[in-house]
């Protein structure tokens, strides 16, 4: 599909309610499912990516009522979990298959996982290679690399792991069988990446002890049903954000938004590069910290983002590159290879489609240099299927002189369905 943006906005103006943590929505789905009795999840994201999960759960026999942001999930526990007849679809989403393997690797039934063109590019040793090593029965094209994707698991044993890289996705695939396994399982990050699944698992009234960078579980625990209150996704909430820095005369505040401090690696770069944004910290919201977040048009300086702050914000990346394009001076963003291995190689894909539109802006073997000052002019842009690039050449369309045309659009309803509806919102 074919959309022409909008383009050379006056102003941004007015508040807006972030659709569910798209990371959050997914867990509470997964931990719903095996935990025993009814839980309840409200503010779900009703995005295709979270949809996926709840398909492929309800091919494991769990009962799940969805209704818009609302959800109801009949955990019986690892054991309710059956053998499904079919293959397990998780669409566009890496989070449903890396979690996922986790979850049935101590399963002792057959399942087979595959997912669309994206996912079947993704690799997949990297969580398939520790659940082996655990006793997991993995296999898969290219012997195990990539998806369709065969598991027989049971008999887990717990053992420990350091990651090679900092991954969220594969450090929660080891504990969510490590839940599973004989003996304490412990994960070694090398640098902080997104606690969710450690939260969720207390919230769900089990045990996980975190010291420092090390994270282990116990295995043979029970998890009991609970109410999950999904917070505004600030992955999302990231592109009003820099919408709101870029675009003059702007002042956009977005309510309840999840400020966990593994994810708000983007507030701290807006607020290293100069902008006007402001936190108003609400406490918590169930086990989350909220926010809301205000932001106005901003004058900005580049920086350099590297190291641990890169765990922080991968998802943001594409996002904060059209950010520094507006910039005085040069942003450098370094350590960032995961970029590779995403939706799409978000490095390759973010300079190569904002030069397109005028941005002057060279790929690095680990990110991406941006020099700032860009005046954008109108293109034709594609997302190649990628949602956050999707988002990101929309945002960039608000500052660009002429007519900017975006292939792929329907991308961005894997995480942020309303997304042009709530742009619209703001356009005065």
């Amino acid at each position: 599909m074919t959309t022409v943006l909008t383009s050379q906005v006056k102003r941004l103006v007015g508040e807006l309610s972030i659709p569910g943590d798209k990371s959050i929505s997914h867990r509470s789905v997964m931990f719903g499912a095996i935990a025993h009795g009814k839980t309840t999840v409200s503010n779900f994201l009703t995005g295709e990516d979270c949809l996926s999960t709840i398909a492929c759960f309800r091919k494991l026999g769990v009962t799940i009522h969805q209704h818009e942001d609302k959800v109801e999930i009949i955990g019986k526990g690892f054991d309710g979990l059956v053998e499904p007849t079919e293959r397990l679809d998780v669409g566009n989403s890496g989070t449903t298959i890396r979690l996922m393997l986790g979850i049935l690797s101590g399963r002792p039934f057959y399942a087979a996982l595959e997912g669309d063109s994206s996912i079947a590019k993704r690799p997949m040793t990297r969580v398939t290679n520790p659940l082996s090593q655990m006793g997991a029965v993995i296999d898969g094209r290219e012997n195990g690399k990539f998806t369709p994707i065969s598991i027989r698991g049971g008999n887990l044993e717990g053992f420990t792991y350091e990651l090679p890289m900092a991954s969220a996705q594969v450090k929660s695939a080891i504990i969510l069988a490590g839940l599973q396994a004989n003996g304490t399982t412990t994960v070694i990050e090398p640098s902080k990446t997104r606690d969710h699944t450690e939260r969720m698992i207390r919230q769900f009234g089990g045990e996980v002890s975190v010291d420092g960078l090390k994270v282990s579980v116990t295995g043979g625990q029970t998890l009991q049903a609970t109410h999950v209150h999904v917070p505004g996704d600030i992955s999302s909430a990231a592109f009003f954000l820099v919408a709101g820095a870029i675009v003059p005369n702007s002042e956009v505040t977005m309510r309840n938004v999840g400020i966990n401090p593994s994810r708000t690696g983007i507030i701290d770069v807006m607020l290293q590069m100069g902008a006007s944004l402001h936190v108003s910290e609400e406490g918590k919201d169930a086990a989350e910290p909220v926010a809301d977040l205000t932001i106005t048009t901003s004058s900005l300086k580049g920086i350099t983002i590297e190291g641990d702050m890169i765990p922080r914000l991968i998802d943001e990346i594409p996002i904060i590159a059209l950010l520094a394009t507006q910039a005085n001076g040069t942003t450098v963003i370094k350590d960032a290879e995961e970029l590779k291995v995403k939706e799409t190689n978000r490095i390759d894909t973010v300079v190569n489609e904002l030069k397109k539109l005028g941005a002057s802006i060279e790929a690095t073997d680990d990110g991406m240099i941006i020099h700032g000052g860009s005046k954008l002019h109108g293109g034709q842009v594609n997302s190649y299927g990628d949602h956050r690039i999707g988002m990101m050449l929309a945002i960039a369309s608000l500052i660009s002189s002429e007519e900017v045309t975006l292939e792929n659009e329907e991308a961005i309803s894997v995480s942020y369905p309303m997304f042009f509806s709530h742009l619209n919102k703001l356009i005065n």
